[in-house]
């Protein structure tokens, strides 16, 4: 393998593990505050069609992230309303989203542009390269250390964290535990939307029915994998991303002769069976995650 081919891999890599990275860290930082969100599919789903519907519209990718990440946050305003104020079962808000956007993003893509199944922008709607490199994965690198540093260096992520163990102990302290939340849930939907729209705009610049591709899911395996911690789930997307740049050089191999491609694309989810099987029991989520807090 010569020099340019591994740069090449490193770079694909770089871009797989992007949007597994932005919303496997807004997951961890909802979930430690007791925000569970399974609805990740569906909002990078959302948030990638609105992404390429406004960059399209304007000829402005720029405008095009900006109304992705404010859908994304929307959307997680509304979960946090319906689980920290509301007191709603998690999952089912999550699935809400998800089924939501699988019936939505298809019937607009076919009202907007008058397609089935996708849509590909203009090269003007498209977020431009900075020295050959997305500014979104960049960003995404910022946003994990930012992440971790507020989890376990700041008061704030202090209450956060505390919102997630023992929201009683935060209440009794003077700590908005419903508010809390909320803002946690939007900050984590809001990372979503931007993995979808760096989909859609920046490394496949494509909208399509199934854009995520199971991405969402792969991403809560993530969370677990990485023990709720944002720098282990920057190595966790490193990992599964590999999987998905594996894929694509086997297609192009002489593997493919005695392998059928369609036993090659499961090779992520396989690695993700295996990876969260190694996890469990080892991991220990945050002790209300999930568990709508209700004051005694």
């Amino acid at each position: 393998m010569d020099m340019s081919m591994l740069i090449n891999i490193l770079i694909q890599t770089a871009y797989a593990s992007t949007p597994l990275l932005l919303s496997a860290t807004g997951e961890i930082f909802s979930e430690r505050a007791g925000i569970v969100n399974i609805g990740l599919e569906g909002i990078m789903l959302i948030s990638g069609f609105v992404g390429v519907v406004v960059g399209q519209e304007l000829l402005n990718p720029f405008a095009g992230v900006v109304a992705a990440v404010a859908v994304g946050a929307l959307i997680g305003l509304l979960h946090g309303f319906i689980t920290a104020y509301l007191k709603g079962d998690h999952v089912i808000s999550g699935l809400g989203i998800n089924l939501f956007a699988l019936g939505f993003v298809p019937y607009g893509i076919y009202a907007v542009w008058g397609v089935r199944g996708y849509f590909n922008p203009s090269d003007q709607a498209k977020v431009p390269k900075i020295f050959g490199v997305s500014p979104i994965f960049i960003a995404s690198l910022i946003i994990v250390f930012a992440i971790q540093y507020v989890l376990f260096h700041t008061k704030f992520g202090l209450s956060l964290r505390a919102c997630g163990e023992d929201p009683h102990s935060a209440d009794a302290s003077g700590v908005r535990v419903e508010r809390m939340q909320i803002i946690a849930a939007v900050i984590g939907s809001s990372l979503s939307g931007l993995a979808g729209v760096f989909m859609s705009l920046d490394w496949l610049t494509t909208i399509t029915k199934d854009l995520p591709a199971g991405r969402g899911f792969i991403a809560l395996a993530i969370v677990n994998f990485a023990n709720w911690n944002p720098l282990l789930g920057l190595l966790g997307s490193y990992i599964f991303g590999f999987s998905w740049v594996a894929i694509e050089w086997l297609k192009i191999s002489s593997l493919k002769q005695v392998i059928p491609v369609t036993l090659l694309n499961i090779i992520p989810y396989v690695v993700t069976l295996a990876v969260t099987a190694g996890v469990l029991g080892r991991s220990r989520p945050p002790k209300y995650a999930g568990v709508p807090y209700k004051k005694e």
